[in-house]
């Protein structure tokens, strides 16, 4: 995931002056180590990919390694199609990390857990998960030491194996650290370690009906796979403490660290995984990989790259605590990826005919335009020119306001890529005036490219033959929230939070010809229009249909660094 345009010395952040420090204090006698933990429930997204960039950035830029490890130890949420998508993501990012997976050190895990009983710092308790909760205290009252925290060691020693063997019942019993129920940290406060989950494992099926919380299984997981460095995102700063009290308890050598930034959030995007599922669940959005979600599945099939989201990522640095971006900056990084690489296209949205009157009706001419503005080598292609062509509506104006350039009655403009016309008859529905149709004569001496310069126009117009044009659908996408929604933590009426102009459907677009060959893995510049990409889910044999990856309209500036 390196981008050359993102060079180390640009990004010494926070992090990285850490780590540096430590290298060259020798803290560790292995490489610098980073990880990303997803959990299998769910699908990664613009967040996922930020936490993603900054672990691989920072070890390659040590020469380092990378893991990709699956936090695979709660059976009731996991599944094996959000491993497969996970990975999928990430090599699409451009990765191949070493993959582990969490459930794969049950043992380990399970071993560490007797040598804290072991020690006397940790008790099977039965307090039911209410009882719990109110034994635990309150930010400002200290909590209540559980009536079992005092149960020997043999007993607890004996009752975690009986919990192993499956004895009990889903939550009827679990396994808690033996810290301090009076600290202010309410993550000290006798921590859960192990519960009991009574169903099949995805990987393990039922050999296992204990299972680790992540707070526990983290660091051992971590300190297993020889990581130095466990980078993570600014909500697991409290839980730093108990990061650390597992692995000072368990003894082991050279720990790693936990050291946390900020998350990534973007406007006009949802990027809580909760409200992800909401959306996706309530059918408010086409699934996981509707374009406007932040979704990388999303994401992709809108036409996005993985260079493009690299050169966001990279521009972003290291945030401290949690960041609010502009989605323009977003959209910008994708744009300036976008323009290097598209093809040139002609599409109009909404078709207004032009009759060339002085062209005969089977006369075709082949005109050769160049598929990219600036790139010679694209090539170009062929497009057909004949007497009935379509144009956008809104290039014509039959009493032009001030300032208006396009087409008029008497007026002249070029067709992009071919001749000067001039409109001389407006054609009427006698029974509504609705315009049905503009006469052109054309001119041939003004063909582009022939050196013609004897007089000017102040306007090019785009343009698509009538008789070789194709039927399309373009989706035209904008952010999926109002600029005035405010996300609630118990109750989001998502039908008021929508933008509605966050998806447009123009269901009878008409495309150049050569467009009929487009393929999905190719971006194009329809011009005027923005940058597209097939729609790689409602495409078919029968059907054309194109989404709009971003217009072509820059309104974000980057900020002058000092």
């Amino acid at each position: 995931m390196s981008d050359d345009k993102n060079k180390g010395e640009e990004m010494v952040d926070f992090l990285t002056k850490m780590i540096k420090e430590d290298v060259e204090n020798s803290v560790y006698n292995r490489p610098v180590a980073t990880r990303f933990p997803p959990e299998p429930n769910g699908y990664l997204h613009i967040g996922s990919a930020y936490a993603i960039y900054i672990n691989h950035s920072i070890a390659s830029r040590f020469h380092g390694t990378f893991n990709l490890r699956f936090d695979d130890t709660n059976p009731l949420k996991e599944d094996i199609k959000y491993v497969h998508a996970i990975q999928e993501d990430i090599e699409w990012l451009g990765l191949k990390p070493s993959v582990y997976f969490g459930s794969d050190y049950a043992d380990q895990i399970a071993e560490a857990a007797r040598k804290l009983i072991a020690k006397g710092k940790a008790y099977v308790c039965d307090l039911t998960p209410e009882q719990m909760t109110v034994y635990r205290g309150t930010l400002t009252e200290a909590g209540i030491n559980s009536p079992f925290r005092e149960r020997s060691i043999e007993k607890n020693m004996a009752l975690f194996e009986q919990m192993i063997a499956g004895a009990f019942q889903t939550s009827e019993k679990v396994l808690r650290a033996k810290i301090d129920m009076s600290s202010p940290n309410m993550n000290l406060r006798d921590p859960v370690l192990y519960r009991i989950i009574q169903a099949e494992h995805y990987r393990t099926g039922t050999t296992w009906c204990v299972y680790p919380m992540y707070d526990f299984a983290h660091p051992i997981q971590d300190w297993i796979e020889g990581i130095t460095h466990s980078l993570c995102s600014a909500e697991f700063k409290d839980h730093r403490p108990l990061y650390e009290w597992v692995l000072t308890e368990l003894e082991v050598t050279e720990p790693p660290k936990q050291r946390e930034f900020g998350r990534l959030n973007i406007s006009g995007y949802v990027t809580s995984k909760r409200y992800l599922r909401e959306l996706v669940e309530g059918g408010f959005v086409d699934g996981w990989d509707d374009p406007r979600l932040p979704t990388l599945k999303g994401l992709r099939r809108r036409g996005v790259t993985p260079d493009g989201i690299r050169r966001f990522l990279g521009e972003l640095g290291v945030f401290r605590g949690n960041s609010l971006v502009d989605s323009g900056m977003l959209d910008h990084y994708i744009r300036q990826d976008l323009k290097e690489r598209c093809y040139n296209a002609m599409a109009v949205m909404k078709p207004l005919k032009v009759i060339i009157t002085n062209l005969s009706e089977d006369c075709t001419e082949m005109l050769a335009i160049p598929n990219h503005e600036n790139d010679e080598t694209l090539g170009e292609r062929e497009v057909p020119f004949s007497r009935e062509l379509y144009i956008e509506q809104e290039d014509f104006m039959e009493e032009p306001v001030p300032g208006f350039h396009r087409l008029s009655p008497g007026k002249e403009v070029r067709l992009k890529g071919a001749y000067f016309i001039k409109c001389e008859h407006v054609v009427k529905d006698p029974a509504t005036g609705d315009i049905m149709e503009i006469h052109c004569t054309y001119d041939p001496l003004t063909k582009s490219g022939s050196g013609f310069n004897e007089r000017k126009v102040k306007a090019t117009l785009h343009w698509v033959s009538a008789k070789h044009g194709i039927p399309a659908e373009l989706h035209l996408y904008d952010k999926l929230l109002k600029e005035s929604a405010e996300l609630s933590e118990s109750n989001n009426v998502w039908e008021e939070l929508m933008n509605p102009a966050s998806l447009i459907r123009i269901e009878n677009a008409i495309l150049e010809p050569s467009m009929q060959e487009a393929t999905q893995n190719r971006t194009y510049q329809f011009i005027r229009h923005g940058y597209f990409c097939v729609d790689s889910k409602y495409t078919t044999e029968n059907r054309l249909v194109f989404n709009r990856i971003v217009s072509l309209k820059d309104s974000w500036k980057k900020p002058i660094r000092k």
